[in-house]
């Protein structure tokens, strides 16, 4: 099995936030690969990846990166996959790299999603391959029916709660 997605961060201190990708992918039966590469620390990893990543049939990369988060940004310079930036919360309530992400100059651009938001981009890079792929598509049609189902019951449940002067 091949991976279609490659969720990268700068270090596996960024796992936690990211594991709610990688678990919405695996729901939804998408092959993808974790690593760890970082721009600062390992430059010439991050080049051989991103240059490498269209002939590894890599279809969308989500990448991960706090303070500076340079690693978004850089992959996405060097390839012509979709990159999706998941600014972390490490400093700053995380505002500092949701800039350094969002704010990418003219012809590279980086999708972004709010801070820690692995699912967001999880799914997002699941639109991206639903594209061109019914069977993604009747995922992600189901998927988003299942919200909708948990806010019927949400309301359901708070219509049984009670007070004296409540009125619905």
């Amino acid at each position: 099995m091949k991976p279609l997605v490659s969720i990268i961060m700068g270090s596996t201190s960024d796992y936690p936030v990211m594991e709610k990708a990688a678990k919405f992918l695996d729901e939804m039966d998408i092959p993808f690969e974790i690593n760890a590469l970082s721009a600062h620390r390992t430059p010439e990893e991050v080049e051989i990846f991103a240059k490498n990543a269209h002939s590894n049939k890599i279809k969308v990369i989500i990448a991960a990166a706090g303070m500076a988060a340079h690693l978004p940004g850089v992959i996405a310079s060097m390839t012509s996959i979709p990159v999706i930036g998941v600014p972390i919360n490490a400093t700053l309530h995380g505002l500092d790299a949701l800039l350094a992400i969002v704010q990418m100059p003219p012809g590279i651009p980086v999708a972004t999603v709010g801070i820690n938001g692995a699912l967001n981009a999880g799914i997002l890079a699941l639109q991206i391959l639903a594209t061109d792929n019914p069977e993604y598509q009747l995922k992600l049609i189901n998927y988003k029916e299942g919200l909708k189902d948990k806010i019927t019951q949400a309301n359901q449940d708070l219509s049984e709660i009670k007070f004296k002067n409540k009125t619905n």
